[in-house]
């Protein structure tokens, strides 16, 4: 079957589609999570567990999360991730990238218009041969009488040519092809916008933990140096017992020891320490070498932390964000999938000016032009469209699996750091309570010593025994906060999608204040 292409029915052909504003492939819809979000969360802390989660239990979070654990040091490090952290300024680029691909796309709705003016000065060989097998000259045309004719070849001549041609090329989207394509690249550029925020929120963590470990590393340090000074305190004691004859030589030398012991393990800590101060120099984008934390001894339990509900974590986290816009994205590839099968129209016009001499190049008569409109329709293909219509059904089937488990995994890690920070607290008073159990144990002993009961290597268990609890519960101590920080990791920090830029912010060309990396 033939189909005539005639002016007339191609113009009213593109008119119905530009008017109907046809788009091929599935309408795209958020699937819904492979389980219903619970009504609540499973291991809240109750009543007694030593830590509650802030109240109502619809709050949540909101803007600098870090400000909840009232650190002033803590704050101004934040701030400087924030604005120096080379990991996000990594992932600002990417989605600054993202948003010149979504102008890109948005280039093809519009005609290609170019311009080429040019000057050519030619001069034809006169060894040319005419029909005739003349060399040079010129020849007219006519008959021979014998059926046979010459035909006129001008050569050795010279000629001059002044033209300032124009050409437009449009392709108008019939079914929706290009449409779909600004809409994958639209939501690429809110999956890199959702990545450059889950990124920010990893760093922002990282160094929140890593700050509390500094300050635990501190804690151990003043533990271990109190630790050293009763040693040497000790140390004298036995070493004037042993001068007078009242004591012996081993309680001596097992003073010594312990005091050796505790200073070695006092120096190690330093190493710790130091890397953990690192770890935020390069988080805060600083040198190493020209960056130091004030040693600061302080633990404290961690604040109440508001939770907000259960149904609210999907709208918080941006890896959530993430995979949903990974599926908008997939679906809109689905429908140019579907638009390869259907025929593409390609209106084409040239024209502009030629003449022989720069007076006459723009004189009316000097002016040329040609206009037609093109379609093209593949008919055979060895099955190439259709399978990669195939692939991307089955790239948007497996985004959608991936979006499914990205929220299971959302509310695992809640439950997870929950359950950490409610068990952490409970250990930390069970800990104190050994602690205080520990002392008593020392000074009993220490008196029994001193009397001459026991011998003085039951004063070195003891001490060695409080010694352990202390650094147990430093340890439980930066546990607790570490679980603190990444529970509100979990719950995405202070953001929620109402952050994430829409559509049109993202269309349209970035202001000088959108392409600075800014708080």
């Amino acid at each position: 079957m033939k189909i005539k292409a005639s002016p007339i029915p191609i113009s009213a052909a593109v008119l119905l589609a530009l008017l109907s504003g046809c788009t091929v492939g599935p309408k795209y819809h958020v699937p819904a999570p492979a389980q219903a979000p619970p009504a609540a969360y499973k291991e809240i802390p109750q009543s007694g567990d030593g830590w509650q989660v802030a109240q109502p239990s619809d709050a949540k979070l909101r803007g600098n999360w870090w400000e909840i654990f009232g650190d002033p040091e803590l704050n101004a490090l934040e701030e400087q991730v924030n604005i120096n952290n080379q990991n996000v300024k990594q992932y600002f680029e990417n989605y600054m990238e993202a948003r010149a691909l979504v102008r890109e796309a948005r280039s093809e709705y519009f005609p290609t218009v170019t311009i080429g003016p040019s000057f050519n000065r030619q001069r034809t060989s006169a060894n040319l041969k005419n029909s005739a097998g003349v060399i040079g000259g010129s020849t007219t045309g006519g008959s021979s009488g014998t059926g046979s004719s010459s035909v006129a070849t001008n050569t050795g001549q010279e000629s001059t040519l002044w033209s300032a041609p124009l050409d437009i090329s449009w392709e108008p989207d019939l079914w929706g092809k290009i449409r779909n394509y600004v809409k994958e690249e639209q939501a690429a550029a809110q999956l890199s916008a959702a990545d450059l925020e889950n990124e920010r929120l990893t760093e922002q963590a990282s160094l929140a933990e890593y700050f509390f470990e500094v300050r635990g590393q501190d804690a151990l340090i003043k533990i271990y140096n109190d630790t050293v000074d009763a040693d040497k305190k000790s140390l004298a004691y036995t070493q004037a017992q042993y001068d007078t004859g009242v004591g012996d030589q081993i309680s001596v030398v097992e003073a010594q020891n312990t005091l050796q012991t505790a200073q070695a393990t006092a120096t190690n800590l330093g190493v710790a320490r130091a890397q953990y101060e690192h770890a935020i120099a390069v988080l805060i984008g600083k040198n190493a070498s020209d960056f130091s934390i004030p040693v600061k001894p302080l633990l404290t339990a961690p604040p109440p932390i508001p939770l907000g509900m259960p149904s609210e974590l999907i709208q918080r986290r941006p890896d959530v964000a993430a995979a949903e816009r990974t599926m908008a994205s997939a679906n809109a590839e689905i429908g140019i999938g579907y638009a390869a099968f259907l025929p593409s129209l390609t209106l084409t016009a040239d024209g502009g000016f030629e003449a022989s001499t720069l007076k006459h190049w723009f004189d009316w008569p000097s002016r040329f032009w040609s206009i037609g409109p093109s379609f093209s329709q593949t008919v055979y293909d060895g099955g190439l469209f259709r399978a990669e219509l195939n692939q991307y059904v089955a790239i948007y089937n497996a985004d959608v699996a991936s979006y499914r488990q990205t929220i299971l995994t959302a509310f695992q890690q809640v439950e997870d750091y929950l359950a950490a920070v409610r068990v952490y607290s409970n250990q930390v008073r069970q800990q104190q309570a050994a602690v205080q159990s520990a002392e008593q144990y020392v000074k009993l002993e220490t008196a029994r010593y001193d009397t001459g009961i026991d011998p003085y290597v039951d004063v070195v268990t003891a001490q060695t025994t409080l010694l352990t609890d202390k650094q147990t519960l430093a340890t439980i101590q930066v546990e607790q906060m570490t679980a603190a920080v990444e529970l509100i990791q979990a719950l995405g920090g202070g953001w929620d999608t109402s952050q994430l830029p829409t559509a049109s912010q993202i269309t349209r060309k970035p202001s000088k204040a959108d392409t600075t990396l800014q708080k």
